[in-house]
C-alpha cells in the first residue's frame, strides 16, 4: 500500500466520472450510438459493461488515502493498452465507423492516454509505502 497524491485521486476520480459516463450511455442507448457512430451495438455494450466494472474499481481507487500499488499500476498500463488497442482497432479495418465514430474513438483514446500519464505522474508523487 502506498499513500495516494492528490493528484493521483483526482485523476483516478476524473478517469472515473469519464469511464461511468461512458458506461451509461453505452449500456442504456448503445443501439443509438451504434447508428450515430456506425459501430457495431454489442461492441457499444459489451464495452459500456466492462466499463461499469472498471468504473466502480477507479472510484474505489481514487476515494482511499492509501491504495495498492499494483492495482494502480495495473490501472495505468490498462489505460495505455486502451488507448493503443482503439487506435489498432480504427487501423486494422475490424470495424467501419463514420467521421464522427471515427472521431469519438480517437478522443476517448487521447483521453485514456491523458489518464494514464496523469495517474502515472500521481503514482510517482504517491508516498512510501505504508502499513496495511
Amino acid at each position: 500500500m502506498i499513500h495516494s497524491s492528490q493528484l493521483l485521486r483526482r485523476a483516478l476520480l476524473a478517469d472515473a466520472v469519464f469511464s461511468g459516463v461512458s458506461a451509461i450511455a453505452m449500456v442504456l442507448d448503445a443501439g443509438a450510438l451504434a447508428s450515430l457512430l456506425g459501430l457495431p451495438e454489442a461492441l457499444l455494450r459489451e464495452t459500456g459493461l466492462f466499463l461499469i466494472a472498471y468504473t466502480a474499481l477507479v472510484g474505489w481507487l481514487g476515494t482511499r488515502m492509501s491504495v495498492p500499488k499494483l492495482l494502480v499500476m495495473l490501472v495505468v498500463v490498462g489505460n495505455a493498452a486502451w488507448t493503443l488497442a482503439s487506435i489498432a482497432l480504427l487501423l486494422s479495418g475490424a470495424v467501419s465507423p463514420n467521421l464522427f465514430g471515427t472521431l469519438v474513438i480517437l478522443a476517448q483514446a487521447i483521453a485514456t492516454g491523458v489518464f494514464a500519464e496523469l495517474q502515472y505522474v500521481g503514482l510517482r508523487r504517491s508516498g512510501e509505502t505504508v502499513a496495511a
